[in-house]
């Protein structure tokens, strides 16, 4: 079962540059969460904090009850084996086969012994559909077995939790589904606390139980998606309908003279050719046949209705009909 997450008031600086403050949020144990945000606004910054690859001026970082910013560095080693981490590259060593690529953990940190680990390696290859192509190089493969066998990598010491950086990366619409839709079976699996951190409108709208908006060095939001799939926050709104029409810019962000000729003109009935806005909260993508309940979703659902009094009327009524529809 997966570890919760929790994040509070976490500052990260690069120098002079702010990247992101007072940053607070709770994975949820078991579940899989997404943060989104326009390309430069930290997201896989964050990521790496939460391993402790890169470390934040201010706050805690909370893996389960350990705070990783004031363990020592032998705590901080045997929580990094709680972490699967699949980095935008899948990372792969060139030099080595797919087999050798994923027994590397094994190797490195447990005393299995060959036949254990070649038990282990070929299960998660299969897993991962790279069963057959174990003795291949990186060079000789493409993108999207390359991310796979990173992801298989990722695995093999069981990890309690997954982070997943912009798994999209260099791949086509199909096999991102694809391995979206891998990522959910794990999860229906093994219970693993999840997080993928994209930019990916589709994946953001079906995949996670939990979104994250991170814009201006600021969380904006994060909770349960039919919260943020339902809300009128503007910079949410926007990058979830990929529209010009918002506080995201070109660069960075837009003045507000900007905004108000931009929102005259959407209001004219002259859009910009974004992404297909959605009425309602569209369909989670679900585990496929065969594999256990996700109990991630009921736990999930049950966190939204001790909530949904609390949201607007309009989100409450497409929240209650998306929980009605799924229940059904």
């Amino acid at each position: 079962m997966g570890v919760a997450v929790r994040a509070e008031g976490c500052t990260k600086s690069f120098g002079a540059q702010r990247i992101w403050q007072d940053v607070s949020l709770t994975l949820p144990y078991g579940e899989v969460s997404a943060l989104l945000g326009p390309s430069g606004t930290g997201k896989s910054v964050f990521l790496k904090s939460l391993i402790g690859l890169l470390r934040p001026e201010r706050g805690a970082i909370f893996v389960g009850d350990t705070d990783i910013m004031r363990c020592t560095t032998k705590e901080l080693y045997e929580i990094r084996k709680l972490f699967g981490v699949l980095f935008q590259d899948g990372a792969l060593f060139g030099s080595m086969t797919l087999f050798d690529n994923v027994a590397f953990p094994l190797r490195e940190h447990t005393k299995k012994s060959e036949s254990q680990i070649k038990n282990i390696v070929m299960e998660k290859l299969e897993l991962t559909g790279l069963l057959g192509d174990e003795n291949k190089l990186p060079g000789e493969i493409s993108g999207g077995m390359r991310k796979r066998a990173g992801l298989a990598r990722a695995l093999v010491l069981d990890p309690q939790i997954i982070l997943v950086d912009e798994p999209d990366s260099g791949l086509d619409p199909v096999r991102t589904s694809y391995l979206s839709q891998l990522l959910i079976d794990i999860n229906a699996q093994i219970d693993a606390t999840i997080l993928i951190v994209t930019h990916n409108i589709n994946l953001a709208r079906t995949v996670p139980d939990n979104i994250g908006m991170l814009f201006r060095r600021q969380l904006v939001m994060f909770g349960p998606r039919e919260v943020l799939l339902t809300s009128d926050e503007p910079v949410v709104k926007q990058f979830l309908n990929g529209r010009m029409q918002g506080p995201i810019g070109m660069s960075e962000e837009k003045d507000e003279a900007q905004m108000a000729r931009e929102q005259a003109i959407f209001d004219a009935g002259h859009h910009d050719g974004g992404a297909q806005e959605v009425e309602g909260i569209i369909p989670q993508m679900q585990a496929q046949p065969g594999m256990p309940v996700r109990q991630a979703v009921l736990r999930r659902k049950e966190r939204v209705r001790e909530i949904m009094h609390t949201l607007p009327h309009a989100a409450q009524a497409a929240i209650r009909e998306s929980l009605d529809r799924n229940d059904n």
